[in-house]
């Protein structure tokens, strides 16, 4: 009888880890960022029908990258348990916190099982507060550990490059516009350090909008409104280039154009009624020596 080939559980983990990584470096990156008024998410998604981010519940966003078949199944368990425990308790009580504890659980016991392959996918769970301050960002790896993240995470394929390019450049209080096009930068870089360009319709973005008067926060942004995001940054850059398109709506360059034509009218009116006075003036000088004739006859 062959004796079997031992393994030690150092080199097992390691090379379950490796196996991991190696899937999850295959999918596209994405990125997760704070902004002024929430978090936003964006990533490249060529497909219209599968969604990297989701909405689990009112104030809490769901984000993966790896194999979809593996993370669509943990977005709809984490669904379920935040239905439940919502239903059963309190809506505040469903937190991004206690969704990331339930997904490490799920991801470790996995992960640590020699009966079954470990998930190739990364998550990342965030929650947007009242504040800035209340914002919650969880990153969880294939192994189940929690990262807890501030400002800005990327996870996927470049993950390591994306981070140190959005450490140096992002910073407190961004508009929308500016963490999106900060987003597309990070992401538009290749492994090289070029650029490339992404188009709109490759983009999947969605917001965590604390400004919304709805209880639920979560919203997809796409078409014209993505569009006009990512040139606004452009046209907010140079606001003294263009000083004519906001004036010429508000009518304010056709107004010195009729001026000059109106003057002539204003003149002739004034001048009119001058003829007419010497006019009258005119025949009554004239009439008066008829009247002195008529008078000097008689």
């Amino acid at each position: 009888m062959s004796t079997p080939f031992y393994v030690s559980p150092q080199q097992a983990m390691a090379d379950r880890a490796e196996y991991a990584r190696k899937g999850i470096a295959r999918g596209r990156s994405l990125v997760v960022l704070q902004y002024a008024d929430g978090i936003v998410f964006v990533g490249e998604n060529p497909s219209r029908a599968l969604h990297k981010f989701s909405e689990i519940y009112d104030r809490i966003g769901f984000a993966a990258a790896g194999k979809y078949n593996e993370y669509e199944n943990l977005r709809i368990g984490g669904v379920r348990y935040a239905d439940l425990r919502g239903y059963t308790y309190d809506r505040d009580d469903v937190t991004a916190r206690g969704l990331a504890n339930v997904y490490a659980q799920t991801l470790g016991t996995i992960f640590s099982s020699a009966g079954e392959k470990p998930y190739e996918v990364e998550l990342v769970v965030a929650e947007v507060g009242a504040t800035p301050d209340g914002d919650q960002i969880y990153r969880l790896p294939h192994d189940g550990s929690i990262v807890d993240e501030h400002g800005s995470v990327a996870v996927g394929g470049s993950s390591e490059q994306i981070s140190s390019y959005l450490d140096q450049r992002h910073r407190d209080g961004m508009s929308l516009a500016e963490a999106l096009k900060l987003a597309v930068q990070a992401l538009s870089r290749d492994t090289n350090g070029g650029e490339r360009e992404i188009p709109a319709e490759r983009l999947e973005v969605a917001v965590l909008d604390r400004t919304r008067p709805q209880q639920r926060k979560f919203k997809r942004i796409v078409g014209r409104q993505l569009s006009r995001l990512l040139e606004a940054d452009g046209a907010a850059s140079t606001p003294t280039d263009a000083p004519s398109d906001t004036e010429e709506p508000d009518g304010a360059t056709p107004a010195p154009a009729k001026t000059p034509s109106e003057a002539p009218e204003a003149s002739e009116s004034t001048e009119k009624p001058e003829s007419k006075a010497s006019e009258g003036t005119e025949a009554k000088d004239s009439g008066k020596p008829d009247g002195k004739d008529k008078d000097a006859g008689e």
